[in-house]
Order: C-alpha cells, then structure tokens, then sequence
C-alpha cells in the first residue's frame, strides 16, 4: 500500500469547517472538500439531513450539486467533513459502515473539549488509518 498522502487544508477552508461546527451545535454538522489530489481548493457546508446529534447525512442533491460545481472548475470531491460534539473525533462505527469511498479524506471535528480538535483518516474495507493534516 502506497504512503497516506497529508490532507492540506489552507486556513480560510479549515475556519468554514469549524464555524459550521459550531453553527450546527449541538446537532453534527458535514460538508465536503472539494480540491485535486490531497489540496483543499474549498470546504462546501452541507445540510444533516439526519438533524442528529449522533449521526449526519448529506442529501443526494447537495452532493450532486457539489460534485457539478467543482466539475466546472476542474476540481472534485476528495472528501468529507462531519463533526462529533461530545466525543472524540476519531470515526464511529456507523461512521465506518457509511464511509462512500475509499480514496476520500475523512475530517472530524470534535467539539468534546474548550477548543476544536480535527482529525483526518482514510476508511478502505472497514480499516481505519490516520492521516496528517496541514493547516495553512
């Protein structure tokens, strides 16, 4: 198996994925990464359809719209983020068994403690690795 790529995330995306974590509180919130490779070009803030605070789910629309917007800009979708507000941001087993595609970057953000704490994996067949993340 090749190298886990680091996920690089400028900072003006990373800010949006955060405020939408705390703008969704206390239900989780999603989004997804649009970008080539492993960059992050932008984060696209996306409804819970699930309005949980335990599980999210993006609408098949938004994803739809989401994967035709970066299209047109020579982009695509490389990944997704959710957030867990009172657990650690490590994916759950639901998490796991929803997981779409294997060569996307998973981001949770985790709201447990005083300060965000972002995590990225990728999951292939139910297996979980860890992915560095650069902000900036």
């Amino acid at each position: 198996m090749s190298a886990v790529p680091t996920l690089h995330l400028p900072a003006q995306p990373y800010a949006e994925m955060i405020a939408c974590a705390y703008d969704a509180y206390p239900l989780e919130a999603c989004g997804l990464l649009v970008g080539t490779g492993s960059k992050v070009h932008r984060f696209v803030a996306t409804t819970n359809e699930s309005a949980s605070a335990r599980v999210y789910s993006i609408p098949g629309k938004e994803l739809l719209r989401a994967e035709m917007a970066a299209e047109d800009d020579g982009l695509e979708v490389i990944g997704v983020f959710h957030s867990h507000t009172h657990s650690e941001p490590y994916p759950s087993p639901t998490d796991i068994a929803q997981a779409p595609d294997p060569n996307w970057f998973y981001v949770i953000v985790s709201l447990k403690r005083e300060a965000p704490e972002s995590r990225c994996y990728r999951i292939v067949d139910d297996a979980v690795s860890d992915v560095p993340i650069a902000v900036g």
